[in-house]
């Protein structure tokens, strides 16, 4: 990506589009040729690395987010001319905030780890997979384009606080609704067994 005679992070970051204030660039139109894999990766716990050191500079990483593409279970950072691949380890974002909106009914907005506002609805879901070995569960967000963030533990708690029990197709479910849908969390009597 860096054919700009940069070299390093700097050179990266070059040679990224920038369209400030006109939104998201339109990754989804892009298809370049791949071009190789950085030395990148984004921890489990949000952190984005370069060659094994934290990237510290958040408006760097924002613009790193805003060409993310993923393709299968593949991530990569894409312009429309080059295409490179990087390591997510779970999800490439963390859901870090939360606002309950009650206006008629409830809607959940969640800010991302790169100050990105995503309002859960039907565009939006959430997931909720279960982790193995422990019975617990990890909640995700859909962020856009196939890109989810996981939605911290503190948030989970706020969530389940807000969880409520439906019927849905004859059983009766636990989870959270937004927007006018329901995000089954697990089966109702499941939860009773651990109260």
């Amino acid at each position: 990506m860096a054919k700009t005679g940069q070299t390093g992070l700097e050179g990266v970051a070059a040679s990224l589009p920038r369209d400030e204030g006109r939104g998201l660039p339109p990754v989804h139109l892009w298809n370049p040729p791949f071009c190789g894999d950085l030395d990148m990766r984004i921890a489990a716990d949000g952190t984005w690395f370069y060659q094994k050191t934290p990237i510290g500079r958040l408006a760097l990483v924002k613009l790193f987010s805003s060409v993310l593409k993923r393709e299968g279970d593949k991530y990569f950072l894409v312009t429309p001319v080059e295409k490179v691949g990087l390591i997510v380890e779970d999800a490439p974002f963390l859901a870090v905030e939360l606002k309950v909106v009650r206006e008629p009914e409830q809607i959940l907005q969640f800010r991302t780890n790169v100050d990105d506002w995503v309002t859960c609805g039907a565009d939006n879901p959430l997931r909720f997979t279960p982790e193995p070995g422990t019975g617990g569960l990890k909640p995700y967000l859909h962020v856009r384009r196939d890109l989810w963030a996981k939605v911290t533990r503190a948030l989970f708690y706020d969530l389940v606080e807000l969880g409520e029990e439906c019927d849905i197709g004859g059983n009766r479910m636990f989870g959270v609704a937004s927007g006018g849908e329901f995000f089954v969390m697990a089966q109702a009597d499941a939860l009773r067994e651990f109260a």
